[in-house]
């Protein structure tokens, strides 16, 4: 008897949620005409491109961040974002080693164009193939999504709107402008573009031609992919000659909660702290007398960095510590042929967004600027937990743990 009322309350509740969802779809069609179009004409778009980019589109209600009309935004649970796991995860062997061999052919294929990029933005061949490599596997990996769908979607109903909407808009503008068929537009997840994943901004600021062909195709085009990678990396402020970071020991005496972008000191007086690369060689000189960041991405239970402002440019790329610290170091294993990290990331991760949210609020009561309770352990919500730890008589480690839930409530 109960498992047949719970079939007929799901067999109930089934075209309830179905005629909600149809609801939903016809506000979407309403947003799209109403919002959507008088802007889109505005900005140059033909309203043959906009049904051609629409056409048979519908919401897509897998996408995540969801806030459908007449619901509010909730932190997940469940995160798919690396931080959140183990930052072994990230930096898997498979992963580092497939980057760094497919990376060693794209070297030496695309040798030339890898060397102007250079001559013309100073951003090394190496991190433009470590950017490729991560983000479309050198343009191997398929890119599955409708890219109106997505941006569609997200444009009309996610935490995000009026960001996706002015991607959105951007798209459109793509279309129109004949750089892609807005049917034949593909993207990822989050409406990203092509082989280097340029958001539509992106494309229409930083979209470069590589090969001379007066085009810049980030689809199909190798030579484009290149020169648009260096180009963002380039107009975001990298750092001719300057190195994105070296892998460092950190001892004791120096604290974990000296973290952040914020607290940079030249790579000298680090040294003089008692600093040290873990390859035994010295800072570069020229390095020395320029600014460096205490990097610790897993606090105390991982690898530790000092890092360049150059690396701060790779996190313009993607906002992910492990992000900018992968590529560096896939780029690092191209061109130097370097090994792992000498430091083994410790067993950590595994919280949930909301436990870490719970701790960054209690952490904010008492005085502590985590960067905003998001549910994120970035270095202001790991320097907080460690300066927190200090001043009760633990010992920093400068990262979330399971232990700490029910200290910070």
């Amino acid at each position: 008897m109960r498992a047949l009322c719970l079939f007929v309350a799901l067999a109930l509740a089934l075209p309830a949620n179905a005629q909600n969802r149809q609801k939903v779809e016809t506000q979407f069609r309403a947003w799209l005409e109403q919002t959507v179009w008088p802007r889109a004409r505005s900005e140059g778009v033909s309203r043959d491109t906009f049904e051609k980019a629409f056409k048979g589109v519908h919401l897509n209600w897998k996408l995540p961040d969801l806030v459908p009309p007449g619901t509010k935004p909730q932190t997940p649970k469940r995160q798919s974002q690396a931080e959140f796991g183990s930052p072994a995860k990230y930096f898997s062997q498979g992963s580092v080693n497939g980057a760094t061999s497919v990376g060693r052919q794209m070297a030496r294929r695309h040798a030339g164009t890898l060397a102007r990029a250079e001559e013309q933005t100073g951003v090394p061949g190496r991190i433009i193939l470590g950017i490729w490599g991560r983000e479309s596997g050198y343009g191997r990996v398929a890119i599955p999504h409708d890219a109106f769908q997505v941006l569609g979607t997200k444009g009309f109903m996610s935490t995000r709107a009026p960001y996706f909407t002015d991607q959105l808009i951007a798209a459109l503008r793509i279309a129109e402008a004949g750089h892609k068929p807005a049917r034949g537009m593909k993207s990822s997840w989050a409406g990203a573009l092509g082989q280097p994943q340029f958001m539509p901004t992106s494309f229409l600021d930083y979209a470069a031609d590589g090969d001379g062909d007066g085009r810049a195709d980030i689809w199909g085009s190798e030579a484009d992919t290149i020169a648009s990678i260096a180009r963002y990396l380039d107009e975001h402020g990298w750092v001719s000659g300057r190195d994105w970071g070296f892998e460092v020991n950190v001892p004791q005496s120096v604290s974990c909660t000296l973290e952040g972008p914020d607290q940079g000191r030249n790579i000298a007086d680090w040294e003089t702290m008692g600093i040290s690369r873990v390859s035994g060689r010295p800072f570069p000189e020229h390095e020395r007398r320029g600014k460096g960041y205490l990097l610790m991405p897993a606090g105390r239970n991982g690898p530790a960095f000092i890092v360049t402002p150059n690396f701060y440019v790779l996190k313009d790329y993607n906002m992910s510590d492990l992000y900018a610290l992968f590529v560096g170091h896939v780029g690092d294993r191209i061109e130097f042929g370097v090994g792992g990290f000498s430091a083994t990331w410790g067993n950590v991760g595994g919280l949930y967004r909301s436990d870490v949210a719970v701790m960054q609020r209690a952490l904010e009561r008492m005085g502590h600027d985590v960067g905003g309770a998001d549910g994120l352990p970035g270095f202001k919500t790991r320097r907080s937990i460690g300066r927190w730890q200090e001043a009760n008589g633990r010992a920093a480690t400068c990262f979330p743990e399971a232990g700490m839930k029910t200290a910070l409530r």
